[in-house]
């Protein structure tokens, strides 16, 4: 059975609406949450891919977020072991500072609904040709600067990146098809959560296209499994049954 692993930063961030997906598609998944206890995955040869979620903290707190350089390290362990990875939001910028972007951590709540524009490396690219003219929802804890070798393959509005996909297996987004009306709700309520100032109007627009969020994150989810085999099982280490004498019992 395919078995992801899915690192988690925050109470209410996790898998949202694609949880219902991966189970439809036969594919399991184990959550670490390394806010509470910095537990991270040990192996990347265990599981067929990592999904680095979303969350209120900065890339660049790594004083209050000691975790954060730690992850950085799981993200090169699962690339060295050619396992897929994806990052949303927060999990997204992540995957930007691992490839050498410079982060910036103003404006520190990156959060607004925009159209989804592909770029020319986009054109013949599944995901942004998933989401081109569709409305999508960018959270994310600050913002980066790409190397010039890195082309986006999906921009907002205003021209600003929301995708990127720099080598095979990995893939980096700024807007977040996981999110849902009752993740944000559950933000809201989260204990000594920061949020953005505008967040009651993200819950209303959330609310007001939930229908078309929910169209626009199967076609994000179809377009990941394509793009990232993420069907394919990998190769994993086997696990030996040590012998055991039977008057142990």
């Amino acid at each position: 059975m395919k078995h992801f692993a899915v690192i988690q930063h925050s109470y209410s961030e996790f898998l949202g609406t694609i949880e219902s997906q991966l189970e439809k598609r036969d594919i399991g998944f184990s959550y670490f949450r390394v806010f509470l206890n910095h537990e991270l995955p040990g192996s990347a040869q265990t599981y067929d891919a990592l999904f680095l979620l979303g969350g209120g903290m900065s890339p660049l707190e790594t004083e209050s977020y000691p975790w954060l350089e730690k992850e950085l390290q799981t993200i090169a362990a699962f690339r060295r072991a050619g396992r897929p990875v994806v990052g949303f939001g927060l999990g997204g910028l992540l995957l930007a500072q691992y490839e050498g972007a410079v982060l910036h951590r103003d404006p520190y709540h990156n959060a607004y609904f925009t159209t989804a524009h592909a770029t020319e490396a986009g054109r013949d690219d599944p995901l942004a040709r998933a989401v081109d003219g569709r409305q999508v929802m960018v959270w994310s804890p600050g913002t980066a600067e790409l190397p010039e070798h890195i082309k986006p393959l999906v921009v907002d509005d205003e021209g600003r990146w929301i995708a990127f996909r720099h080598e095979d297996g990995v893939m980096a987004l700024l807007f977040r098809p996981e999110m849902k009306p009752g993740l944000i709700e559950d933000i809201l309520m989260e204990e000594d959560r920061d949020v953005p100032g505008n967040i009651t109007f993200l819950l209303e627009q959330a609310r007001e296209k939930w229908p078309e969020m929910q169209v626009t994150t199967d076609r994000v989810l179809v377009a990941l499994v394509r793009e990232l085999s993420l069907m394919s099982e990998r190769r994993k280490p086997r696990v030996f049954l040590l012998n055991v004498d039977p008057g142990d019992h």
